[in-house]
């Protein structure tokens, strides 16, 4: 079977849907093992044989942490720019190099629009302190491109500024312009402690992550407080991370829609190569078309459920020395 060549699977990319789906995946598995050495010498230590694979969900997945140690990276191309992940003192962080920001950011807004509508039409308050201060954030990126996308010069960032984010929601609220307040986890408790408001009819979307800075909390905790502080009925969530390039959504409660470019696959914390039953609990791996020039298989260390229907939840992370048959590359 003919490897296929990256211009021949953009377009495959441009007409992507549910039932196109597994096909451009396998297309994509082709090139990247050809053309990836970190996941192309994976498949080899795993003695898999490439064109035998007929599904999507029986590709391996790559382990999310060799962002942390390799060069992920799929053809011979120069890096535009790089994310990476936050990190506590002593840690390594992730390393995601972009070929192509348009095509990120391109793909943000696609992902976006298919659950809110088209991100123009939206105000964006981001409230996003820690990724901010770092640098080389994706959330901040997409954020970023949201907030000049958006045809209302409220948008913007908020940085050290409760009385002026106050101020700004109060405006929107009152002006009843549609508003999305995004804020990592403990930034928006932080606010929604010392600034209680009715928030009606706004959006507030979380992302979560307490980065060491708070207690950690179940998302129905966190939901909860943030809630009861902005009288809402339902807190929305941001489903992203450093190694994708698409994300999920949560209109209210924990089950996440994955972009169309995302989806997700559950299997055995003891054997990452079986998966597990619809509603079961494992560990999550997602097929993210979008990182056509990295990784598109990736394994990552969240533990959840995928249902039928493609949606997924997330119920915390997973403790990564319970794993096995993962540990071929890494020394």
């Amino acid at each position: 079977m003919q490897t296929p060549d990256r211009a021949d699977l953009l377009p495959l990319l441009a007409d992507l849907n549910a039932e196109t789906f597994d096909a451009a995946a396998l297309a994509i598995l082709r090139y990247q093992a050809a053309c990836n050495p970190v996941f192309s010498r994976y498949l080899e230590l795993l003695g898999r044989d490439v064109p035998a694979i007929t599904q999507s969900a029986s590709i391996p997945f790559l382990p999310i942490r060799f962002f942390k140690t390799h060069t992920v990276q799929s053809g011979d191309w120069q890096p535009q720019t790089a994310f990476t992940s936050s990190a506590t003192t002593g840690q390594t962080p992730s390393q995601h190099l972009v070929r192509d920001l348009d095509f990120y950011l391109s793909n943000a807004r696609e992902g976006f629009a298919q659950r809110y509508g088209d991100p123009q039409d939206w105000c964006f308050l981001a409230l996003l302190p820690s990724y901010l201060e770092r640098g080389g954030s994706s959330l901040v990126a997409m954020a970023d491109h949201f907030i000049r996308l958006s045809r209302y010069p409220e948008s913007g960032f908020f940085l050290h500024e409760p009385e002026r984010l106050q101020a700004a929601l109060h405006h929107c609220k009152n002006k009843q312009i549609p508003t999305v307040l995004l804020g990592v986890s403990f930034a928006l408790l932080d606010f929604a402690e010392r600034r209680p408001m009715d928030l009606s009819g706004i959006v507030v979307m979380e992302t979560g992550g307490m980065k060491g800075r708070r207690r950690e909390l179940t998302r129905a905790e966190l939901h909860q407080t943030l809630g009861d502080a902005f009288r809402l009925s339902a807190i929305h969530s941001e489903y992203g991370m450093t190694e994708l390039f698409s994300q999920a959504y949560a209109t209210g409660g924990s089950i996440f829609t994955p972009a169309g470019t995302l989806r997700m696959v559950a299997t055995e914390v003891n054997d990452p190569f079986c998966p597990v039953a619809p509603g079961r609990t494992g560990v999550l791996n997602a097929i993210d078309l979008a990182n056509l020039d990295t990784c598109c298989f990736i394994q990552t260390e969240d533990v959840g459920k995928v249902y039928a229907d493609g949606r997924f939840e997330v119920l915390g992370r997973l403790d990564v020395a319970e794993m096995r048959g993962c540990n071929l590359m890494v020394e």
